[in-house]
């Protein structure tokens, strides 16, 4: 089938070439001419495992394009809205600037019978407004709603591979087209879910909520477990064999953060109360509060290891991404923490395998290793605050050799501390 992907970003990127990989004829679509040219080039301009290859394959292959004119989109039987939904500036609810421009400008190139589909995570009811925008504009475009479940760093396994297909539509036309598309998919045992606009809609936010909210919990039974000298990671074990609950995503730590959920559910809460039930989801308030107080929390077992003041002392701060196997620093625990301890005096040094360039780029004032080796050389105290597999296998005897003091915070309790205590180490986990 001839597709377009709008909006050339992480999901967008992804997407598009995940389309060509099953056999399609793809034209991607983005207002940055640089990204383009590097999409266009075979360069993934970001970092995602696997993309480089399936980019390369798909533009070698003449499957797969990238250009700056919509115009070129005008072929194509089915249009993918991949555009970001970043957070309203100084409010809680989603700007969809982005997502009414990528409309606006295919309302006119569409051709009668092709099919609109919206990817991007947007507020409920936001594709019965489109509709009706699309109608105005005089557009004889179908329009669906089709959510992403992409997980950074398992994008294109999630995108070849996912553990369901959610349609919302409001015409049987819509549904065949999706299944064409994803005729490969399917035939491997996807599930398929066909449900009107405004539950697909949902089907997104309330996945990304109960997810925040999951990990939200076992970080609140952290606070309890610091002061009640319990141990939230033999905690989670026991209740994570309960199969109502179960074992994934109970780890307790920092906290989550990167460009989705955060922001996320706080567009959801937003929502809730432009419709008049707030107290329906003001408990992720809560959810929300929780996650930035374990961000505060390692601040402050900073401050009690180094005797009540960082000014001054070196701290080797491991990880700036919000999560490994990943470049992305948006809303990140791990450079959040490396700029409050920067933020109080501290000399901070922080590293990441992937996440420097990104992050320096938000905060330049804050230096930088390239390596675990040379962030840790002379420290007095490490924070470990993403677990990227290189410092989860760190040599507590090798680290603490490099260090002016064997100091560690676990921030994402990815450490055993026995071996760390045995090497010398002040070790201080969450909720640990």
């Amino acid at each position: 089938m001839k597709i377009s992907v709008i909006g050339c970003g992480y999901l967008g990127a992804v997407h598009a070439a995940a389309m060509a990989k099953l056999g399609h004829d793809v034209v991607g679509v983005d207002t940055d001419p640089a990204k383009i040219a590097r999409l266009a080039a075979g360069e993934a301009p970001f970092f995602e495992p696997g993309l480089p290859d399936l980019l390369r394959e798909g533009v070698e292959s003449g499957r797969l394009r990238f250009t700056v004119d919509i115009s070129e989109a005008a072929e194509a039987e089915v249009h993918f809205v991949a555009v970001g939904t970043p957070q309203l500036p100084g409010a809680d609810g989603a700007d969809l600037t982005y997502v009414h421009g990528a409309f606006d400008a295919l309302a006119p190139v569409a051709a009668s019978g092709s099919l609109i589909v919206g990817k991007s995570t947007v507020p409920v009811g936001t594709a019965a407004e489109l509709a009706e925008r699309l109608a105005a504009a005089g557009s004889e475009a179908l329009l669906a709603w089709n959510p992403e479940f992409l997980r950074e760093g398992f994008a294109v396994a999630d995108t070849l591979t996912p553990d369901r297909l959610v349609y919302g539509v409001s015409d049987e036309r819509a549904a065949e087209l999706l299944d064409a598309v994803y005729s490969a998919i399917l035939t491997r045992g996807a599930p398929r879910i066909v449900t009107d606009f405004a539950t697909a809609e949902l089907v997104k936010t309330a996945a990304n909520a109960f997810l925040a909210t999951k990990i939200s919990f076992i970080n609140a039974m952290a606070e309890i477990a610091e002061v009640t000298g319990a141990d939230v990671t033999t905690l989670a074990d026991a209740i994570g064999h309960d199969a109502r609950i179960g074992r994934r995503f109970l780890n307790a730590g920092i906290g989550f953060g990167g460009g989705c959920l955060p922001k996320d559910i706080r567009a959801f809460t937003a929502r809730a109360e432009e419709i008049g039930r707030a107290e329906s989801v003001a408990f992720l308030r809560q959810v929300d509060a929780i996650n930035l107080r374990r961000r505060e929390r390692v601040v402050e077992l900073a401050l009690e290891l180094l005797g009540g003041s960082v000014f001054e002392r070196r701290i080797a701060v491991l990880g700036l991404t919000f999560k490994p196997n990943s470049d992305d620093v948006r809303d990140s625990p791990a450079l959040d923490v490396a700029e409050r301890l920067n933020g109080l005096g501290a000399a901070v040094v922080a590293t990441d395998p992937e996440g420097i360039e990104n992050a320096r780029a938000r905060h330049p004032q804050l230096a930088y290793a390239p390596d675990a080796s040379d962030a840790l050389r002379g420290a007095e105290l490490a924070v470990l605050v993403t677990e990227w597999g290189e410092y989860r296998s760190l040599d507590p005897v090798a680290t603490g050799g490099l260090m002016s003091t064997a100091r560690i915070i676990d921030g994402r309790n990815a450490l055993e501390p026995a071996a760390w205590r045995a090497a010398g180490f002040e070790y201080r986990g969450l909720g640990r």
